[in-house]
């Protein structure tokens, strides 16, 4: 993440001394604004990575490792399969940090090596310190001790847990939604030209994700497939929760602040704006109910 922290930094100072023209879609203040949340977002990426691979990160206070470990996996790892197909059907371009304002080739070549690599160190190094912490949800199947942490008094060792189906109905309705966006649907669009090879890609891996999430909370909740190992869906919830939650927690501040500053001539999202707005607070709603789900069933004294 260093490249991408200097660049963002190199960004700020050449904005604030008037280095760098910034288009037409963005005032000094906002530019400034969001490459500073960026530039926070990378150092926390740093830190978490140290965390992860430091002996002393073995004693770090659980939630907010947790929390920014699966935040960045959201961020990161699930958008990993997107950096290798969009590679091979879309055709490269130079990097632009605000439309109307073209940055050097090799700045997007850094940014794409930071994020990928942040990604790659992710999906290596977090599972393995997950499972060294707190080995439960790593190991074994899915079916042995189905609920090792009833949901409440008087609730049955195995039982199904009654939340699952919304949970899953939730989950499986953003995927749809994603889905028929991907497949050339246009209801709850407001400017279906705008749709690009990119966009139809990141709306078809958001709702695979959901789906595959949205299964993977079920699965864990009630304990079948009994003979399914529990890193699978494990992996799958904590991938699928952390990129609903995470991407409509960053898409969610834009929507609303294009309903306020209106639609820009250069920077038109294809989606109705209402629509968008429900859909990322849905999403976030349910990628925060499905992590709960896994912190529920394999919360246990000892793991606490």
């Amino acid at each position: 993440m260093t490249p991408y922290l200097l660049i963002k930094v190199s960004w700020v100072i050449g904005a604030i001394l008037g280095l760098i023209p910034l288009g037409s879609t963005m005032g000094l203040a906002q530019w400034v604004v969001l490459n500073t949340v960026t530039i926070g977002m990378a150092l926390v990426g740093i830190a978490l990575a140290l965390a992860l691979a430091r002996p002393a990160g073995m004693r770090l206070p659980a939630v907010p490792l947790l929390l920014c470990g699966w935040l960045g996996t959201g961020f990161l790892v699930s958008m990993l399969p997107y950096a290798v197909i969009s590679s091979l059907v879309t055709p490269p371009a130079d990097a632009q940090p605000d439309k109307g304002a073209s940055a050097p080739a090799w700045e997007a070549v850094l940014i794409q090596v930071s994020f990928v690599g942040m990604g790659l160190g992710l999906a290596v190094a977090l599972p393995a310190y997950l499972r060294r912490r707190w080995p439960l949800p790593f190991t074994g199947r899915v079916g042995d001790h189905a609920h090792p942490h009833p949901a409440g008094p008087g609730a049955e060792q195995g039982g199904p847990r009654p939340a699952s189906g919304g949970l899953v109905a939730a989950g499986t309705a953003l995927g749809a939604c994603w889905l028929y966006w991907a497949a050339g649907g246009t209801a709850g669009l407001a400017d279906p030209a705008e749709r690009n090879t990119d966009w139809r890609l990141l709306v078809a891996l958001f709702a695979v994700w959901s789906l595959a999430g949205s299964a993977a909370a079920w699965a864990t909740a009630n304990g079948r497939p009994a003979r399914v190992p529990r890193w699978l869906p494990t992996a799958l919830v904590w991938l699928g929760s952390g990129s609903m939650f995470a991407w409509s927690a960053w898409k969610l501040p834009f929507t609303a602040y294009t309903a306020v500053a209106g639609r820009a001539a250069d920077s038109v999202m294809p989606e109705n704006l209402g629509v968008a707005a429900a859909v990322h607070v849905a999403a976030l709603a349910t990628g925060a109910a499905m992590l709960r789900t896994l912190v529920r069933t394999y919360a246990s004294p000892a793991a606490e």
